[in-house]
């Protein structure tokens, strides 16, 4: 038997190295748990000595999980988040949820994973709203927002999810038309341009328009318009070869990599247009919050995963 003495870990340093590890900012971490960025650093620290290994690495002013990192992190991620749900059906304290966000973000990348989070948190209640409106989360009684930020707009939240970008996507079988190719920007204008149309914080919205303006192209026209209201009716439209949409990551990040979509101008044609934040009301209770939080970033990094 090997008679090496297994390090107990504290629960207190676990849950500083997740947050760090999840974020891959001591700072972000510091923000998320209450402390302070030294206290997070230290418990770093604390945890690489006992376990013997570096767990998180400098890039280029920017931090990485090593091997031994990313290892422990998926444990310990599994781990407590078994721990917080117990806790909180055991101790009977939790109440419905309510969280919003864009409706194309919840049609598109939220919704088609709730049955994942229902099986692994089945105690806990949930209510969805979704709209394209400056929610205000206390007057509404909503406990988190998973709220786009446009590019050059600020917002007093410090955690971020995800990037939000736009590009041209059709179907297979569209973008390989030997009669239309589709090499470059200027082979749009043979296409019929499927468009969203909707209203963000109370301001018209066309995907399309937003899109061209990124790359310097505005006024330009393709074969024609197909205008929707709905941004699922976009995309059922594109997988069926009407037309090149104008796609969204991470909304359609499952479309692109079972191959019912396709980028066919490459990393060139996307353009970012600002990001997705999650905000929290006052009144939401912090130990409940996290569930839902802790789970909405694994699966943010569930999708950076797949796609290497």
């Amino acid at each position: 038997m090997d008679g090496r003495r297994v390090p107990r870990l504290s629960l207190d340093l676990l849950r500083g190295f997740r947050a760090a590890a999840r974020h891959l900012s001591f700072t972000r971490a510091a923000q998320e748990l209450f402390v302070t960025q030294p206290a997070i650093s230290r418990e770093v620290k604390t945890l690489e000595e006992q376990l013997g290994q570096a767990l998180f690495r400098r890039v280029n002013r920017s931090l990485e999980m090593t091997q031994a990192g990313q290892e422990l992190y998926r444990a310990v991620d599994e781990a407590l988040g078994l721990i917080d749900a117990a806790t909180l059906r055991i101790a009977g304290s939790w109440r419905t949820l309510s969280v919003t966000t864009t409706v194309a973000l919840a049609s598109t990348w939220l919704v088609p994973r709730l049955p994942r989070f229902a099986q692994q948190h089945p105690e806990i209640n949930m209510r969805f709203v979704a709209s394209n409106q400056m929610v205000d989360l206390d007057r509404e009684q909503i406990d988190i927002a998973l709220r786009f930020i446009p590019v050059g707009s600020t917002t007093t939240s410090q955690d971020k999810l995800f990037d939000y970008q736009q590009f041209p996507v059709c179907a297979p079988a569209l973008a390989r038309d030997p009669a239309r190719p589709l090499r470059s920007r200027d082979d749009l204008a043979r296409h019929v341009l499927l468009d969203f149309e909707t209203v963000v914080y109370g301001r018209p919205w066309y995907d399309w328009q937003k899109w061209l303006g990124a790359m310097g192209m505005r006024g330009f026209q393709g074969a024609g318009w197909l205008r929707f209201s709905h941004y699922d009716q976009v995309i059922e439209a594109a997988v069926k070869g009407s037309g090149v949409a104008i796609g969204k990551l991470p909304h359609l990040r499952s479309h692109l990599r079972e191959g019912t979509l396709v980028a066919p101008l490459g990393s060139e044609c996307v353009a970012t247009l600002g990001a997705f934040y999650i905000e929290l009301s006052a009144a939401t209770p912090r130990d409940a919050a996290e569930v839902f939080v802790n789970w909405v970033h694994a699966e943010a990094q569930r999708d950076l995963e797949v796609q290497r």
